[in-house]
């Protein structure tokens, strides 16, 4: 006998194969078929001596210690039915393998190949099946199904073998488009048309006056990659309000609203006139008596609210602007192309002017005081442009107007990197967790965590610093699932939060399940850093492809943070309209691409300063305002709202004197709101702002989605799925459907929040994003699955369906006391376990002790009562020691026999009560 002093070291890879690999497994191949033993070689085992010595000779042994080890290409293929098929996989035997498969069905197959259990790069590989023959006239491409406003949607058409006949097509949509064909000489033709507005078009391919088979085919032309840009102008009706002299610190206190005889209410803006008096400017809509709210804190000043009287001349009328100019009908790239717009017979009434496009069209606009004015725009991208022109809010005869800009363009750029995300370790009740971000330029002392486990109970998580700028989330789970954790920067959801963390094995993967958020897909600045976070925990392991394009190349940086999550940051050197795409095994993730402006370097913005922001939250429908100071800055100021439903409003922007904006604005809806202030087109400091509306603020993490119709559904078959909204507050919930065809849906009422109801048309996959408040809701968008050989509509492309409904606040029963509502335990009384004297016998005066286990128990409270001859104990003692484990202590000062109560929540645990005699 004999034992090892040295622990034995494992030997590396390159001692392992040269010594075993090369020599024994270099004639196995290995497919379908498992692959033999493969073993861990361990080297450095002491000497052991033998001869005279003991054995004889000194040598270092190695030793094998085998374990079995699987390692194996499988294939599978998943049909537009949605059943799975299995190819055949042959061995090449020379480091490759074959797969063969015979189609059952037409349209497109999945076909996914794994290796060890991982997909191959590029796996799941989309085929599409035909079962026309050669002979017929098909046709085939992206510009079928669907394209992009201002870009050439592209198809081919194939005519081999079809013999003579004459071919036709027609495109029918929101907008003329331009068709233009090419002849391959090869059977073959290209097609090409130019959609200027988004919509379903309706693309007809005749051959021989007949439709081809699948003609004709819908195309979803969306508005992805339009740049925008707007301007407000024109005149306003003037109105003295009665009153004494009010100081310009009182102006700045004042907000004014003006309500028209129809009941509509609007912001006016307050202004000093050259007599001394305060007036307001406003655009007539009505005729007749309007009421004018001036307000200071909340109250009316003396004689508000005011009524002022508005004739038929004074209403602006939109039929009575005229428009002149060519270049509402063509324009040229890097120059300006002018417009005159004449408002001198309309009344009173704001111009309004938007151009949408390929690039966003630099605006200027001269007023030449005589109730005409000459606009100009500046494209840099040659395409087709949609100009919106309104007065007083209508649109004036003939718009929006199609424009071609034809020219040289600014050449826009594009970098891309990709990265391989592995899947991270699956997480175990009662470990540490943990949940990074970066967010730089903010303190901890404004960040806040929770942790909402799948049986309801939600608990606060500890959050700290790693490094400058990067925040970790700490929890231990208690419980198998899908965990909500809620991370809050000023009690306001950080982007990104609510973010799903599942514990225990993940139910499924993919790029649906990537998450990304920060400032820099939000706004960037030129020639600095613009961050933001990648969080593929929850979609497994998969290719990342991150890409930046716009009017400069981007230098791309990534930083793995080897838990899931990964920091991404991009410079570039000028500003503009930037385009940032994120795929993840080639799809896209949500949200993406996202549209970022990068501003100009800084200059003057960073002297600018925000007063008198409004605090807390303020309401819904009614004018707001704040302060902007210049402090010497020389430029112009603008400012927008956006709602959280996505909705755009611009601010009313007034200068009160050389140093001070007003900016004035009026939320429509309940929620947060992001206030973009800009100067000279780059972000004041703190922009955008972030502000309250409404007193019950929507919480995303407190909505749970939860039906049938978020599980594997049947085509052609209706189902649904409930959205819980019980104590979320009320907000804006928005329904999408995406999939291989439209969905008939509709949204309604029910106790426990909205209930949606659904059809697919078609099998396939198909995506449902749940919002509340413009926030994905744990677990969103959910991927459904419907099975089954029916099809009620033809598969073509991605279709969307939506349906957005405005919430009113729910409450749970346990609530109506409007008390503090505990939460739904999960847990199992039978699991406790309990021992100790103290639960059979105790003693006078001294400290009596039993202990609690609930370990196995799930999470609940644990409660103790003792009660004896003459009432309760003296006292109890209860002490968590962790894990579910308590100490109990009870002393009492009479003698006779006692009931021991212990419950572990509402239930008594085994043996509960125990009979004690003292």
């Amino acid at each position: 006998m004999f034992s090892w002093i040295n622990t034995p070291k494992e030997a590396t890879w390159e001692e392992q194969a040269k010594l075993y690999v090369d020599d024994y497994l270099k004639s196995v191949t290995h497919s379908v078929i498992d692959r033999a033993e493969k073993t861990i070689v361990q080297r450095n085992v002491p000497s052991v001596p033998v001869g005279g010595k003991g054995f004889g000779v000194d040598f270092e042994p190695l030793t094998f210690l085998s374990i079995f080890y699987v390692q194996s290409h499988k294939a599978e293929i998943k049909m537009p039915s949605g059943n799975i098929d299995k190819p055949i996989i042959e061995d090449n035997r020379d480091g490759t393998v074959t797969i063969k498969y015979e189609p059952r069905e037409e349209g497109v197959h999945e076909l996914a190949v794994k290796f060890n259990g991982e997909h191959v790069q590029g796996s799941p590989y989309k085929i599409h099946v035909d079962s026309i023959s050669s002979g017929y006239v098909t046709a085939y491409g992206p510009g079928l199904t669907h394209g992009v406003t201002g870009e050439p949607s592209n198809f081919t058409i194939s005519t081999k073998g079809a013999g003579a006949g004459g071919l036709s097509m027609a495109v029918e949509g929101p907008s003329k488009a331009e068709i233009s064909c090419h002849d391959n000489k090869d059977g073959t033709v290209s097609v090409s048309y130019l959609p200027t507005a988004p919509g379903e078009y309706k693309i007809s391919v005749r051959f021989g006056d007949k439709h081809i088979k699948g003609s004709p085919f819908n195309a979803k032309i969306t508005g992805e990659g339009r740049k925008r840009n707007q301007i407000s102008v024109g005149s306003c009706s003037e109105v003295s309000l009665p009153g004494g002299k009010i100081s310009d610190d009182d102006i700045r206190s004042l907000n004014a609203s003006i309500q028209a005889p129809s009941g509509l209410e609007e912001p006016c803006f307050l202004k000093r006139l050259p007599t001394g008096n305060i007036g307001i400017s406003f655009t007539p809509r009505e005729i007749g008596e309007h009421v004018v709210s001036v307000k200071k804190m909340g109250n009316h000043i003396t004689n508000s609210p005011f009524k002022i009287n508005v004739c038929e001349r004074e209403v602006g009328d939109a039929k009575k602007v005229k428009v002149t100019g060519l270049a509402l009908k063509e324009g040229k790239t890097h120059q300006e192309n002018i417009f005159t717009v004449d408002t001198r017979n309309a009344g009173f009434g704001g111009l309004s002017l938007s151009i949408e496009g390929p690039s966003k069209a630099e605006i200027q606009c001269n007023d030449n005081t005589d109730g005409t004015l000459n606009i100009s725009y500046k494209p840099t991208e040659p395409g087709y442009y949609i100009v919106n022109l309104k007065f007083a809010d209508h649109h004036l005869e003939g718009s929006p107007f199609t424009v071609k800009v034809t020219g040289e363009g600014s050449n826009r750029q594009r970098e891309k990197i990709q990265r391989q995300r592995e899947a991270v370790p699956i997480t175990e009740v009662g470990s540490q967790c943990k949940l990074t971000f970066k967010m730089p330029g903010i303190t901890s002392f404004d960040l806040s965590a929770s942790v909402k486990s799948p049986g309801g109970v939600t608990e606060d998580a500890e959050i700290n610093e790693v490094k400058d700028g990067l925040y970790a989330v700490h929890f231990v789970p208690k419980e198998l699932g899908v965990h909500t954790v809620s991370v809050r920067y000023k009690d306001i959801h950080i982007p990104g939060s609510p973010f799903q963390f599942t514990v225990g094995p993940y139910r499924d993967h993919g790029a649906h399940l990537v998450k990304a958020g920060g400032a820099g897909l939000e706004r960037g600045e030129q020639g600095e850093l613009n961050e933001f976070n990648v969080w593929t925990r929850e979609a497994g392991s998969g290719q990342l492809a991150i890409s930046v394009e716009g009017p400069s190349k981007a230098e791309i940086n990534f930083t793995d943070r080897k838990d899931g999550s990964c920091d991404v940051s991009y410079k570039v050197s000028e500003p503009g309209e930037y385009r940032i795409g994120l795929k993840f095994n080639d799809e896209h993730v949500p949200d993406s691409p996202f549209k970022v402006y990068i501003s100009p370097a800084v200059g003057d913005a960073h002297l600018l300063e925000v007063a008198q922001f409004p605090e807390g939250y303020i309401q819904a429908d009614k004018p707001s305002q704040f302060i902007v100071r210049r402090n010497g800055a020389k430029g112009d100021l603008d400012a927008k709202i956006i709602g959280p439903s996505g909705h755009e409003d611009d601010c009313f922007v007034q200068i009160i004197d050389m140093e001070e904006y007003s900016v004035r604005f009026m939320p429509r809806e309940n929620g947060i709101h992001k206030i973009h202030a800009k100067f000279n087109g780059v972000h004041i400091p703190g922009s955008p702002f972030s502000v309250k509306v409404g007193k019950d603020t929507a919480d995303p993490a407190a909505v749970q989605a939860s039906g049938n119709g978020l599980k594997e559904v049947k085509t052609g078959v209706k189902t649904d799925f409930i959205v819980d909204t019980v104590n979320a507050g009320s907000g804006t919930l928005a329904v999408n459907i995406d999939g291989p065809s439209k969905v008939s849906m509709d949204c309604t009422e029910v106790e426990e929040g909205y209930k949606v109801r659904y059809t697919p048309l078609a099998p396939g996959d198909y995506y449902i994003s749940i919002k509340y408040n413009n926030h994905h809701i744990v677990g969103s968008p959910f991927k459904v699955t419907s099975l089954g050989d029916k099809k009620v509509a033809d598969i073509g492309g991605q279709e969307s369906s939506s349906t957005v409904v405005e919430t009113v606040a729910k409450t749970g029963k346990a609530n109506n006391n409007k008390g503090p509502q505990l939460p739904h335990f999960k847990s199992d009384a039978s699991k406790v376990q309990s021992k100790g004297m103290g639960l059979k016998k105790a003693y006078l005066g001294k400290q009596n002790q039993f202990t609690v286990s609930a370990q196995h128990a799930g999470v609940n409270i644990l409660f103790v009562g003792i009660h004896g001859p003459k009432g309760p104990c003296e006292e109890v003692f209860i002490k968590h020691q962790g894990h579910n484990q308590y100490a109990v202590n009870y002393m009492v000062r009479d003698r006779g026999d006692y009931l021991v109560i212990v419950k572990w929540g509402d239930d008594h645990i085994p043996g509960s009560p125990f009979k004690v005699e003292v």
